[in-house]
């Protein structure tokens, strides 16, 4: 039989809802007693590194689990499966699938409504990502997300609703697969996926969102030395407003990178417009435009990039190739 490493470290997957419809971590995870279904068919091993709510991981867990993972490559694991909390899901799968260096599946899923809610999709989700991570056509992949029988690829997908079990989109591309009753198929594959491996996290890698009529203060504030680099959603295409480049200015003479993206849910930040502001200006400044990724995505990649000792040219095209 297959054997799958199962990491359950928290969410509201592993919640109950209490009598006044609170909904908070339990002295145990529920899914514990359900892994007993899958005996006959596969090998489960279960362990629960951690017992958060998503907002409270951070870059020094999602390395524990990366860490994890690539030791039980080395110990015959087929795949892996880990449950998380929904809202920062997107970012510990993404960290995960730059730094997981083994080809072996590794599928992160979650739910929207507790164990103990009416329509509760905790369990069914566990059951597909089992089921995707012992599937053959999964090795290769990189990390997956799977939630409501769809298969995402960790790199574009997003939390797109607060609480709608749908909640799991990737924008412009669309879903990699689906999972039928008993069954994985995949229809689609990334051109290409590379991992790094890191011993260590760095600390003080912001995200920034721009606005209309943006002041510089916020980012004056961040120019100090403990500030690694900075990330900023800019408008449109991608473009700032003017009162800002000064302070981007400064930003690059310090040695900070700065990486820009888009607000916009779709599309791809690039140098288009030449005006006071625009992205012609902002890459001829050495702003490094990161092609595909949101805000969140593009800050760990930047601070995977950093953690692995990128600088320069190096750093970069590592941060703003969205194929890799």
């Amino acid at each position: 039989m297959k054997k799958i490493l199962v990491l359950h470290t928290g969410g509201t997957i592993a919640m109950s809802e209490d009598e006044h419809g609170a909904v908070a971590p339990g002295a145990e995870n529920p899914l514990n007693k359900f892994s007993e279904a899958f005996t006959d068919q596969l090998d489960l091993v279960v362990e629960n590194p951690f017992n958060l709510p998503s907002p409270h991981m951070s870059p020094k867990e999602m390395l524990s689990l990366a860490q994890r993972i690539n030791d039980a490559a080395n110990n015959n694991f087929f795949g892996v499966v880990i449950t998380h909390g929904t809202d920062t899901l997107e970012e510990t799968a993404y960290f995960l699938d730059l730094t997981v260096t083994s080809d072996i599946p590794v599928v992160v899923t979650g739910a929207m409504r507790s164990a103990n809610e009416i329509g509760s999709d905790g369990l069914h989700n566990f059951q597909t990502a089992i089921l995707t991570a012992a599937s053959d056509e999964a090795v290769g992949k990189g990390v997956l997300v799977v939630m409501n029988d769809e298969i995402h690829t960790a790199r574009y997908v997003t939390k797109t609703h607060t609480t709608n079990v749908a909640t799991f989109r990737t924008p412009t591309f669309g879903p990699i697969g689906l999972v039928f009753k008993h069954r994985v198929r995949f229809f689609e594959q990334l051109l290409r996926h590379t991992a790094l491996p890191i011993d260590h996290v760095v600390s003080n890698v912001y995200l920034v969102k721009a606005y209309a009529g943006m002041e510089p203060d916020l980012l004056d504030f961040i120019i100090q030395d403990k500030t690694k680099g900075v990330v900023i959603e800019a408008l449109g295409a991608g473009n700032l407003p003017p009162k800002v480049i000064p302070s981007i200015q400064k930003l690059l003479d310090a040695n900070i990178p700065v990486v820009l993206v888009s607000r916009c849910f779709n599309g791809v930040a690039q140098d288009v417009y030449d005006y006071e502001g625009g992205g012609v200006q902002l890459k001829k400044m050495g702003v490094t435009f990161c092609h595909g990724l949101n805000g969140q995505k593009a800050r760990i990649k930047l601070l995977v990039g950093l953690s692995a000792g990128l600088t320069g040219s190096a750093l970069r095209h590592f941060v703003s190739d969205a194929v890799s």
